[in-house]
């Protein structure tokens, strides 16, 4: 493949060749139909496009160049996120821009509350549209003017650039479903028409969610063995087979005594933070924490109290604070102190400074818990979040948290740690009685993309388990010769009839798209940077917020995103999600993406951001060749 616009060009000819009766999941990934993943091989010199003869097999199809995943082979294009603990834990510095960006955009909100407003006045009075914000037959209105304004005057307007239909599977490309509309965005109407466009903005880290390669087959055989429902072959407490394989891997995956697993990981932080504490309790938390946790904690019933995001001082005057106060009024010690945050956060792209928070733990005698929705699978030289990027022991956590709809293709959540206290959430939980059980191939999909990460070992060569630590700089860090740290898979642990691809049961597949989603992150954090963005968050972080800030450049920016020669494909975020003054496009790259995708995605901005007016960072910057050039020598200068 030379550019990625003769890729897509390809794939659109596949997508209008399809077989219109071929499924998008036939009984065996091994078999491929010419759909819309059809195989392309390209000559370099003239494009030409040519199918296969025989279809491949599922080992074949992962080292063709296809839709779900791009071929990359160059050694190059590879890179190891961890920490270098010679240099202090980065922290989340805002660059704020030029003082008329910041006017613009407040006069921007000046003038969609003036007339938005007046509208609503005006309209209350004279017209009927309105009656929803008005008391009607007795009963109160289900929307105050205030509480439904932004989504009527702000999201009403640029509804064509959020919640775009697409089809397929969420991989390097996706098949957007073409919309139009004659009355200002009221009602989108579907044209029929279907755009190939270069997806960004998927929660697909490692590329995994793939219709056909190992992981697909072993859930269409948990398919054929169990059905599509949770009535599969059951054991006691209303759990499957998989079930128990599943929360023991995940448990052993992550380094932990005991895990459990939910069918909804937004249900996992609001059901089971309520069974961890109560009235008399005091929860920590980030002031840019998940609503899911919000939730939970609401729920509880504790105390709740806040520190600036990411800032270590204000959480230890914080502790300094409530340890010596304690409870309000009666001013007695807390039952229960609880610190939550998150791994890496979903909208600024920010990672936790885990080192800082582990030190303090361990003053303070608090417990905390740590959601890593995002930073699972995504993070870390073996893909095992913060507490392997930091190498820290992940047992001096009381509690880790994540989801598996990003880095393993799949649905649900995880809460690993203690077994007093993983048995405690299971009784206590409102998701252990009244949830229902994932789906048999959901945890197919679970335990084979986990198992492909951690590589299986045979039941000869399973290593020990036990974990050992060591002190540096007052934190627990892993040693590096661990043993049995990070652990592999024994294949006594997977299911009998699971039998992954070579590839995937040695684990180098999952190392090759670890690396190259860290090398992916780097390289669109860095060359933004260098092109003159403001950009939020970690380097490492697949989530690369973009500054927008005025809200009228959001549709804009989305539509010359989408007109670009290949179409790509953003996610825009503003209030509430954000504040209202840092209105961001936010990237999310993944493993699947090639070297040249990131390349059509930086000079997309280079170009947009220039029409647009938002290159207000500061530093030294390149042009948008050289930043392609230098790409390797830009990702590693910032280890040197």
């Amino acid at each position: 493949m030379t550019t990625t616009t003769s890729y897509l060009h390809s794939v659109h000819h596949a997508d209008t060749f399809s077989i219109a009766s071929s499924p998008a999941l036939s009984l065996s990934s091994s078999v491929t139909a010419y759909s819309e993943d059809a195989i392309m091989n390209e000559d370099d010199e003239n494009n030409s496009l040519a199918y296969p003869r025989t279809p491949p097999t599922s080992e074949q199809v992962f080292t063709t160049v296809h839709a779900e995943f791009g071929h990359c082979t160059n050694e190059a294009y590879r890179c190891i996120s961890k920490h270098d603990y010679t240099r202090p834990v980065q922290e989340h510095i805002i660059e704020e821009p030029p003082y008329y960006i910041l006017l613009a955009t407040y006069m921007s909100y000046v003038i969609l509350y003036f007339f938005g407003y007046g509208r609503d006045f005006f309209g209350i009075l004279f017209t009927s549209h309105f009656t929803h914000l008005l008391p009607h037959n007795g009963y109160a209105p289900l929307k105050s003017s205030f509480d439904s304004f932004y989504s009527r005057r702000l999201r009403l307007r640029i509804l064509d650039c959020v919640s775009q239909p697409v089809t397929g599977v969420p991989g390097r490309s996706i098949i957007v479903l073409d919309r139009s509309f004659t009355d200002n965005d009221h009602a989108l109407i579907h044209t029929g028409g279907k755009t190939r466009s270069l997806n960004i903005s998927s929660y697909n880290y490692l590329g995994f969610a793939q219709a056909r390669g190992g992981c697909a087959d072993a859930v269409e055989e948990s398919i054929r063995r169990y059905g599509i429902s949770t009535c599969g072959t059951r054991l006691e407490g209303g759990s499957s087979e998989l079930h128990v394989t599943a929360e023991a891997l995940v448990a052993r995956f992550l380094g932990m005594e005991d895990a459990l697993i939910s069918s909804m990981g937004f249900a996992t932080n609001s059901t089971f933070i309520p069974a961890l504490v109560r009235k008399g309790s005091l929860v920590i938390s980030d002031e840019l924490n998940h609503n899911s946790i919000r939730l939970g904690v609401r729920h509880s019933g504790a105390e709740v109290r806040m520190f600036m995001h990411n800032d270590m001082s204000s959480l230890e005057s914080l502790l300094r604070e409530v340890i010596s106060q304690g409870q309000p009024k009666t001013h007695r010690p807390w039952k229960t102190i609880l610190l939550i945050v998150e791994g890496l956060y979903s909208m600024e792209g920010t990672l936790v400074n885990l080192p800082r928070i582990v030190e303090l733990k361990q003053k303070y005698k608090f417990y905390l818990y740590v959601d890593e929705a995002h930073s699972i699978g995504a993070l870390g030289p073996h893909g095992r979040g913060v507490t392997d990027y930091f190498n820290i022991h992940p047992r001096s956590i009381d509690l880790l948290m994540g989801t598996f709809t990003k880095s393993f293709g799949a649905a649900g959540g995880y809460i690993a740690g203690s077994k007093t206290i993983i048995d405690a959430l299971r009784l206590r939980g409102h998701s252990g009685p009244y949830a229902e059980a994932m789906t048999p191939p959901v945890l197919a999909q679970i335990v084979a993309s986990m198992a492909s990460i951690m590589g299986v070992a045979p039941t000869s060569q399973q290593t020990n388990s036990r974990l050992s630590i060591s002190r540096d700089n007052s934190s627990v860090v892993l040693k590096e010769n661990a043993v049995g740290f990070p652990a592999t898979a024994p294949a006594s642990m997977l299911p009998t009839w699971m039998n992954l691809p070579p590839a995937l049961a040695d684990g180098s597949e999952a190392r090759m798209r670890i690396s190259r989603l860290a090398f992916n992150s780097r390289y669109l954090h860095a060359g933004l940077k260098k092109l003159g963005f403001i950009t939020y968050g970690h380097p490492f972080s697949p989530i690369v917020p973009l500054l927008l800030f005025n809200p009228g450049k959001m549709c804009t920016f989305v539509r010359l995103m989408r007109a670009w020669s290949p179409p790509i494909v953003v996610v825009i975020a503003s209030y509430p999600a954000t504040s209202s003054m840092t209105s961001r496009a936010r990237f999310c790259t993944s493993a699947a993406h090639t070297k040249e995708d990131i390349d059509t995605v930086l000079r997309a901005c280079d170009e947009v951001g220039g029409i647009m007016d938002l290159k207000h960072g500061s530093g030294e910057r390149w042009g948008i060749d050289e930043v392609c050039e230098r790409a390797v020598e830009l990702v590693h200068s910032h280890f040197s």
